[in-house]
Parts: structure tokens; sequence; C-alpha cells
């Protein structure tokens, strides 16, 4: 049963629109929005129903400045710490949760990845992951994807933000005809998402 509530954090309260497991000790998905969107993204809430009829649970996490009615991203840092303090709270009510998987999408991706190691995931999950800003190539966010974990990218063909390279852990799926904000096919996206956690038996 779908549950919203808010959850502190150090940077104000972040909201979350909880849809847990089918059974008791599953995988967790958890996702958060880009830099000035929120989690009714068409390429989150597809994902979000195909995990969730799966089998597999989803948390849709809305970071403070959003709750608080602000566009412009607060600094990465804090972002970071209000994810954290998330997971952390989401861990202490959901203790029989077997797997965590972290994601989002752009600068949500980008926070995921960034904290991956240190909430405990196992792997990720970044949806049009900016790799950098348009028409700056020369300013790479690729390092952020070396979190040493699996994980899957999925960009638009037609993302002006980039498409990271396949690497080492990093799988990295081209959506043709998509732009950053994979609104062309959510359907078509959030297959690849399953299919990339059925794979690791993360999902049935």
């Amino acid at each position: 049963m779908r549950h919203d509530d808010e959850i502190e954090t150090p940077r104000g309260p972040a909201r979350i629109r909880l849809d847990p497991p089918t059974a008791t000790g599953g995988t967790l998905l958890v996702l958060g929005h880009g830099a000035g969107g929120d989690v009714d993204a068409p390429d989150l809430v597809a994902v979000r129903d195909a995990v969730r009829d799966a089998g597999g649970g989803v948390v849709l996490v809305t970071q403070p400045y959003r709750v608080a009615g602000r566009r412009a991203p607060a600094p990465a840092g804090h972002l970071d710490e209000a994810w954290t303090s998330v997971l952390a709270e989401l861990r202490r009510r959901l203790p029989h949760t077997r797997r965590w998987v972290v994601g989002g999408r752009s600068s949500g991706a980008r926070v995921a990845c960034r904290t991956a190691c240190a909430v405990g995931a196992a792997g990720v999950v970044a949806l049009a992951f900016p790799l950098h800003p348009p028409g700056r190539p020369d300013r790479s966010r690729a390092d952020e994807l070396g979190t040493g974990l699996p994980t899957l990218v999925v960009n638009g063909d037609r993302d002006p933000f980039g498409v990271p390279d396949p690497a080492s852990g990093v799988e990295v799926v081209v959506r043709p005809g998509e732009r950053h904000d994979l609104r062309r096919d959510p359907p078509g996206t959030a297959e690849v998402v399953r299919a990339w956690l059925a794979a690791r038996g993360w999902l049935s």
C-alpha cells in the first residue's frame, strides 16, 4: 500500500512516496528527481510502476528545497546530506529490506552515485545522467559513475548533456530519439530498468 510521509533532514523536511516490496525482505529502489523537476516525471513514474509490478518496492524522494517550493537546486553537499539522512531513516523504518538500490534522474542520479557507497547500496540506476553541462564536454562528470557498484545508465541519444561511455561495472543503454527528459517512451525506459534488476536476481 502506497504511503506518503515527510522525513526530517539537516536541510529541512524531505517528502517520500513509498510503495513497499510485495514480499518482506525484497528489493527497494530509492529514486530522486531532477534539479528543477519532481517525482512525477514520466520516466520516474514508469520505472516505479514497472518495479512495483515485478514485486519490488520503490521510494520516490523529494528533496527539501523542492518541498519548500524552490526550483533552484540546493548545493551538491546539501543534496547529498539530505539524501543520506533519508536513506538512514528508511533503513530504520524498513529493517527487513534485503537489498537497497539507489538512483534517480539527472541531478538525482548524480546524488545517488555520489552517496551510493555511504548508504550501503547494492547498485545504482541513473536515468538521464548529465555527463556535462550542454556544450561543455570539457566539464565531464563521468568520475561520479565510478562507484564500484553495478550501475545502469539510461540516456537518450539526443541528450544535450551527453551520454557516458560504458566502463567497468557501468552498463549504458542509449534510447533512440530520446532527449534529456526521456519522455518519448517511458514504458520502454522502465522495461530497461526492470530487466537490468531482474538479470541480477533483484526482482522476480
